[in-house]
């Protein structure tokens, strides 16, 4: 009896196993198909996946080019496919090796280990010609394609201003609660650029190349290679900035050649007020970009200007009629009038003092302004552009008040109104110091707003949004800036005035320069030290050619031993390359 009852029992329990077994299969093949477990496995997706062997052609986001339609993200390269199986099959080597012009030793070569899709060449694939591409397509060979593959370039470039893209599924949840049907593991543009035109640049789906194998490698379903791709033919997008790429690589060449740390260059174009070249410092670190705040943009960001900022004092007093041609400033003296200057230069009128940036004239000069007027020195900085924001806005679209680098900062004069009353406190504003901070591109762009002789206008950094096929989905026009401007005679003296600091002050170097340069130098003490020395921000702004403005240039040496600044031989070998690549344009075109 008891034999018997362990026998029913063991029974029992071989059923209720066999049960679980068949439950969890019915999970497995019926129920949970597509969402297994907590982390919603789609089991499917997953079964299909294991036998399936694709080439990715086109990740489906959005590219950046610049001006002239040059990559500056990825770029789409013809390119040779060849699918494994073909080692295993007849197939014309000797015809398609004839059209690419390579040896057909080579094409075997290139899938005789092959256990997925190659492209001819690896690394450096074999570009070919449309029409080599047309040839190798028309003979519908199976297991061969000649298709534009999408390639990153070999350097980032531009990485602050483009910005990051990342993986982030909350994120991506929180941005784009309706794309439900978009991967949750999605890039999404994080900084710069690729944030600020991320739904323009969301991808509608990848482009791929795909077939079948079973366990031995070979086709499961014949020889067939499907092509999956979006069904909009208008998609990817191309975002088509205002860089030049031959600009901003060469910039970018000459910051890394001197090992500028912290800092960067801004260059505009001064007739279109578009944004050329941007380079910040330090480098993203991509492993952990936000920890030591490298992904920061400090060409966006507010720093102390120093005697740059004098441009803004001399434009107030040109405009207010505040000095005559043969008053004399004693520039023996220090900022304040109280004792000797680190740097006496004797007695010296209003443009040699601005050619010489004498503390002491400015200093004096402002605190006569102030009293006229307190607010007259925000009220200057905003007519010549400086304050910010100056980055492109307006709507577009459904956006209202769109920006296109949300993330710049404003300039400040001021952080305590009470401070216009004291004269200390007005002399250290005077020559860019106590509580003013303008960034890098709001001094680009009042030396530009100085060139064309006082118009100001919105920084663009994109142009269009062009569809795939290369038409334009949005045109971004380009706009002046609101509110008042200084008078065209007051530009034309602050010309000559940048024009005297190369001729006979602190930028005489950039005489030598085969342009003529116009320009203001400065030096701004941070509140830092390294060791026993101090921390200053080396400036030199200002624009070129001065007969006929083109370029506006703003080279800035962030938090680095004055003695030790590259600022000045980075400006330099800039203008000196961009006039080489000028005259190399010119012989080009001349051919």
């Amino acid at each position: 009896m008891a034999i018997k009852r362990r026998a029913v029992l063991i029974l029992i329990f071989i059923l209720l196993g066999l049960a679980g077994l068949m439950g969890r299969l019915i999970q497995l093949q019926l129920v949970s198909t597509e969402s297994f477990t907590d982390r919603d496995v789609n089991l499917i997706e997953a079964s299909v996946s294991q036998r399936t062997q694709e080439l990715v052609i086109d990740q489906g986001r959005g590219r950046f080019i610049d001006r002239n339609k040059k990559a500056l993200t990825h770029e789409y390269y013809p390119t040779l496919v060849l699918f494994p199986f073909l080692k295993n099959v007849e197939w014309p080597v000797e015809e398609v090796a004839d059209i690419v012009n390579i040896p057909a030793s080579k094409l075997k070569n290139e899938i005789h280990e092959a256990k997925k899709p190659v492209i001819v060449g690896g690394e450096r694939p074999i570009e070919l010609t449309e029409t080599q591409m047309n040839k190798i397509n028309n003979l519908q060979i199976p297991g061969v394609f000649a298709v534009h593959r999408q390639y990153e370039l070999d350097s980032e470039i531009a990485e602050h201003l483009i910005g990051l893209i990342r993986e982030n599924r909350e994120l991506f949840e929180k941005r784009y609660p309706e794309k439900n049907y978009l991967p949750k593991n999605t890039k999404l543009g994080i900084t710069g650029l690729q944030s600020t035109f991320d739904e323009f640049l969301l991808p509608e789906g990848e482009a791929k190349l795909l077939y079948h194998v079973a366990g031995d490698g070979g086709p499961l379903f014949g020889i067939d290679v499907k092509y999956t791709a979006p069904a909009n033919p208008y998609y990817p997008v191309a975002i088509q900035t205002t860089l030049d790429r031959d600009l901003q690589m060469l910039t970018e060449e000459i910051l890394d050649k001197h090992d500028l740390k912290k800092g960067g260059i801004v260059l505009l174009d001064i007739e279109s007020n578009d944004l050329l070249a941007m380079v910040s410092k330090p480098d993203i670190n991509s492993s952990n970009p936000f920890r030591d705040g490298s992904a920061e943009n400090q060409m966006i960001m507010p720093q102390f200007p120093g005697s740059v900022f004098k441009t803004v004092i001399a434009a107030a007093t040109i405009e207010n009629q505040q000095i005559s041609n043969d008053r004399m400033f004693n520039c023996d003296q220090d900022l304040y009038g109280e004792g000797r200057a680190e740097y006496p230069h004797g007695m010296l009128n209003f443009q040699d003092s601005f050619a010489k940036s004498c503390n002491f004239t400015f200093a004096k000069l402002a605190q006569e302004l102030i009293q006229k007027d307190q607010n007259v020195i925000e009220q200057y900085s905003e007519m010549l552009g400086l304050l910010g924001p100056v980055g492109w806005n307006g709507d577009v679209f459904r956006f209202q008040d769109f920006k296109q680098l949300p993330n710049e900062y404003n300039g400040r004069i001021w952080t305590d109104e009470r401070d216009k009353k004291v004269a200390k406190a007005v002399a250290q504003t005077a020559i860019g110091q106590k509580d003013v901070r303008v960034t890098p591109l709001g001094i680009a762009n009042m030396m530009a707003t100085i060139a064309r002789g006082g118009s100001k206008k919105e920084v663009r950094t994109v142009s269009d949004v062009l569809y795939k096929n290369g038409t334009t989905l949005f045109s971004f026009s380009k706009q002046d800036m609101d509110g008042p401007k200084i008078a065209p005679y007051t530009a034309s003296k602050l010309q000559e005035l940048l024009r005297g600091v190369v001729l006979s002050g602190t930028g005489q170097r950039f005489v030598q320069l085969p342009y003529t340069v116009a320009g203001k130098s400065g030096t701004a003490e941070t509140g830092k030290k390294q060791g026993d020395a101090v921390l200053v921000n080396k400036w030199f702004a200002g624009y070129f050619p001065f007969e006929k403005p083109k370029y506006a240039l703003v080279v800035v040496d962030l938090e680095q031993p004055g003695s030790k600044s590259v600022t000045n031989t980075v400006f330099y070998e800039i203008v000196q390359g961009i006039y080489q690549l000028e005259q190399e344009k010119g012989t080009n075109q001349s051919d």
